[in-house]
């Protein structure tokens, strides 16, 4: 007979989640997601059966956190304008603060090349984001806001891209100011 769990999964991933992000998949060894989680060897494969179906959870843990924030950000209320500035503005916030960057952005270079499945789960979150976005550019396009006569989809895909090359740019050693004035010249494009 099993024996009954005696912890909570979702804090588990949340907390492999934190390993992960701070160091990467390949640097996260399995001792780290011991000390990170507090569950033991054990625990963990009989759980999450491998690193990777652990790291996996947490990707999916991290998007759906993310994606969530995002959707309330962009579908509440104010001008496309202000949503995306605010967007752009979080990001400075997060890239002149821990300096961890985005496990989305940070997973896409690390693995995305050589893990299909990986690339896969980040390009159905690329879709998502990019649907959500271009349906707010659209809704400022009918409201007048936004030149109609302007491809809402190409405007999301430059505003996800530059959001991503900021991330990229923020990890490599960008400061505030800079990444302040390419959140400027994004919102001028818009």
């Amino acid at each position: 007979m099993a024996r009954p769990r005696n912890f909570d999964e979702e804090r588990a991933v949340d907390a492999a989640m934190r390993a992960f992000w701070a160091a990467g998949y390949e640097a996260t060894s399995t001792q780290d997601l011991c000390e990170a989680t507090g569950l033991g060897r054990s625990s963990i494969y009989n759980t999450f059966k491998s690193k990777h179906d652990l790291f996996e959870r947490a990707l999916r843990h991290y998007m759906d956190g993310v994606a969530r924030g995002q959707t309330e950000l962009l579908e509440g209320e104010g001008t496309v304008r202000e949503k995306v500035r605010t967007l752009l503005e979080m990001v400075v916030d997060d890239e002149t603060g821990d300096r961890l960057g985005c496990l989305v952005v940070n997973t896409g270079v690390e693995l995305a090349p050589r893990d299909p499945s990986i690339a896969e789960r980040l390009r159905r979150d690329y879709e998502y984001r990019l649907g959500v976005l271009t349906g707010v550019i659209e809704a400022g396009q009918r409201a007048g806001e936004i030149d109609p006569a302007r491809d809402a989809r190409a405007l999301a895909h430059f505003v996800l891209t530059t959001i991503s090359g900021m991330r990229v740019a923020g990890r490599t050693g960008a400061d505030r100011e800079a990444l302040k004035g390419i959140a400027a010249t994004a919102l001028g494009a818009l």
